[in-house]
């Protein structure tokens, strides 16, 4: 098993604080995002190597970080080539891209970059694992039909199947939502390049699970914890500022 972090974006609704640097590295608390994903990658005991996705603008920030990261998993940074917001590939494109390019042929789990979250990943892998060949998406229960407007919205069925899917509905029928994580078995992966060669969006990776519940199945696992997207300027510094003050406590707790 290997994992995929897709980092290629340019996160125009963080600017300016993203026009030169790119919010995967963004620090929350004492930590960057990237850095509390590869924490919950750590936990599989399976995985092998961790692929980091970026565009060219980005290449040496994400090389500089990887220099100062040492750890027991192989993390590869790899170049889409891309330089701006208007020639990205889309995050369905650069999974394939990665795909192809690293010749990968084993169950693939990828995250978005911009997810926050200190789940442990072992039993979203296990359940990805026991429904080969079809995928698993990251569900997460928002709460509120308001809030949910802003993801893809789901509904599963007694199995645990995605029965719908929309991309950010005007009237969510549910207010559980699509997590950027997905768990890909290896057999599935040529389903991407299906995908793409008709001519379906590439961009947000909810259009093609949307695609892939109605032309396949998909499973939903449901997590249950803190999860931050990262979207926008307001949301960075609410949780930064929330993370902050949360290991502030645990150091006067700690030092007291």
């Amino acid at each position: 098993m290997n994992a995929l972090i897709l980092a290629a974006g340019y996160a125009t609704r963080l600017y300016p604080l993203t026009q030169s640097f790119p919010k995967p590295l963004l620090q929350i608390g004492s930590k960057s995002i990237i850095d509390y994903i590869i924490k919950g990658l750590h936990k599989i005991s399976e995985l092998k190597n961790i692929w980091v996705v970026t565009n060219h603008t980005f290449f040496r920030h994400f090389q500089d970080w990887r220099k100062s990261h040492s750890d027991k998993t192989k993390v590869e940074i790899v170049d889409d080539g891309t330089q701006t917001p208007e020639d990205r590939l889309g995050a369905v494109r650069d999974m394939d891209f990665v795909i192809q390019k690293e010749k990968i042929n084993s169950d693939l789990l990828v995250v978005g970059g911009d997810n926050l979250f200190e789940f442990d990943l072992r039993n979203f892998a296990v359940q990805g694992q026991s429904h080969k060949p079809y995928p698993t998406l990251g569900v997460y229960d928002v709460g509120s039909k308001t809030v949910a407007k802003r993801f893809g919205v789901v509904t599963l069925d007694s199995k645990g199947r995605v029965a719908h899917f929309v991309e950010k509905p005007i009237h969510p029928h549910s207010t559980l939502v699509a997590m950027c994580l997905y768990y890909f078995p290896k057999e599935s992966l040529p389903w991407i390049r299906c995908y793409l060669d008709s001519g379906e969006n590439a961009d947000a990776p909810g259009h093609y699970l949307s695609w892939l519940a109605r032309e396949e199945s998909v499973y939903g696992y449901l997590f249950e914890g803190d999860w931050v997207d990262i979207g926008d300027l307001k949301v960075y510094k609410e949780t930064q500022s929330r993370y902050s003050q949360k290991e502030s406590k645990k150091g006067v707790k700690d030092n007291g």
